[in-house]
């Protein structure tokens, strides 16, 4: 085994492939979410500078296939057929097609617009899972398949940003001046393990006491995301949280994305509707 990287290694110079560098530096649970999710690594992180706390020099598939971790609430694995069916295309469908089909699945099943806002993560999650299933099928040439691996929600956001995220790494707990819990305890509880805020009950963006809390946050750490960022965002903060040594690097590419999603939601405007004459 190669030795550790040092803890004061630092990386400061331009890092011109992050695929590179993933593949050789394990960043606790950030590998497997790059396999999650394709795109991250073609984030740019130019002005990062990464610190390797304690890593050990690991290899990671160069490969990178889109698939939805595990959440563990009791979700059960799609066969090819009902992958079709939960995203309403054919076995013919085109990639152009898939790929609406996706973005549309995920705005009809926001916790705004389903009526089963209890188990609209789940179905999203599932949305997810039958189009990493489906992108597999060897009729879509390479070029197809790598767009179809690439969605990023953080470049194009597939709905409004009405659902709330908390960047726990920044959050000040239970003993905040203006806590979230008590401004909006309809959305908001303490986490009992890590005594830190979190985003609980999603589908209510416009209620007042949400917005009390976002902008009375002292720490700016609660965002408007859309469901399909909260997913990305919610795996990433888990892999942070649950990582038994430093991740300066994951919380980076976590501010990262956070930054980039505000932005693009800022931009983001509803398709028109037709006017009827």
């Amino acid at each position: 085994m190669e030795p550790l990287i040092s803890k004061t290694a630092l990386y400061s110079a331009p890092i011109s492939n992050p695929k590179t560098l993933i593949s050789n530096y394990a960043f606790n649970g950030f590998a497997t979410l790059c396999s999650s999710f394709p795109f991250l690594l073609n984030k740019n992180l130019t002005h990062h500078q990464i610190c390797l706390q304690s890593c050990q020099r690991s290899t990671v598939p160069s490969s990178f296939t889109l698939h939805c971790k595990d959440s563990g609430r009791g979700e059960y694995p799609l066969s090819v057929s009902s992958a079709y069916e939960v995203l309403g295309v054919s076995p013919n469908c085109s990639f152009a097609e898939l790929k609406s089909a996706f973005r549309s699945k995920v705005k009809q099943y926001h916790p705004d617009v389903s009526k089963d806002v209890e188990n609209s993560d789940a179905m999203i999650r599932q949305v997810i899972r039958a189009y990493e299933i489906i992108s597999k099928n060897p009729r879509f040439n390479d070029i197809d398949r790598d767009e179809l691996s690439n969605v990023d929600p953080f470049d194009e956001p597939e709905c409004e940003a009405l659902d709330v995220f908390v960047n726990e790494t920044l959050c000040i707990g239970e003993g905040c001046p203006s806590s979230c819990v008590k401004a909006a305890p309809n959305a908001f509880s303490f986490d009992s393990w890590t005594g830190t805020a979190r985003a609980t009950n999603q589908g209510q963006g416009n209620d007042y006491g949400i917005q009390n809390a976002v902008s009375g946050c002292p720490r700016n750490c609660i965002h408007y995301v859309t469901p399909s960022q909260r997913i990305i965002l919610e795996e990433l903060l888990s892999s942070i949280l649950e990582s038994p040594v430093g991740t300066t690097a994951e919380a980076d590419i976590l501010y990262s994305l956070i930054t980039k999603a505000k932005f693009e939601n800022s931009r983001y405007q509803k398709p028109k509707t037709k006017s009827s004459f």
